[in-house]
């Protein structure tokens, strides 16, 4: 049952959305950026995606601002750029692939901006809680994956 739930909750993060929006990561002409440290991936192996929401599109489905996808190539910590509309309030949406497959797995993990704290029963927290204001300009932010263990979710020790 608990691996039930936490599929379902990755699967949000995995729909594909439409091509409208940037799929690709920041270049020289982005004038607002958002650089996200990832720490705390497991075995550094598959990839990650980010995905940047306003609070109406929030996890909805085919809902997300920007998203960029990259290989882990074997680090724990990585850094990832997601280009930002302009400047507001933010939630941004990380999912690890662990193997790469395109599908959630029990292995696969997930974080969210200002790393609330998540359970079995909680998987997907309120924009609230993960709003971020982001200024004009190159921005950062720090996230922590969380991973199933057992009948608990968090980072890995």
């Amino acid at each position: 049952m608990a691996r039930l739930i936490l599929s379902l909750a990755l699967l949000a993060l995995a729909t594909p959305a439409t091509a409208q929006r940037n799929t690709t990561g920041c270049t020289a002409a982005t004038p607002h950026r958002l650089i996200v440290t990832i720490r705390g991936v497991r075995a550094g192996t598959g990839d990650v995606r980010v995905q940047l929401y306003d609070e109406p599109g929030f996890l909805e489905k085919g809902r997300w601002l920007g998203r960029v996808e990259a290989p882990t190539n074997g680090r724990r910590t990585l850094e990832v750029c997601i280009p930002v509309p302009r400047p507001g309030t933010y939630g941004v949406a990380v999912r690890h692939d662990a193997n790469a497959n395109g599908k959630s797995d029990g292995g696969d993990g997930g974080a969210f901006s200002r790393d609330p704290g998540l359970s079995l029963l909680r998987l997907k927290p309120a924009f609230a809680q993960v709003a971020v204001p982001l200024a004009a300009g190159t921005s950062r932010i720090a996230v922590t994956m969380n991973y199933r263990h057992g009948f608990s979710v968090g980072p890995d020790r």
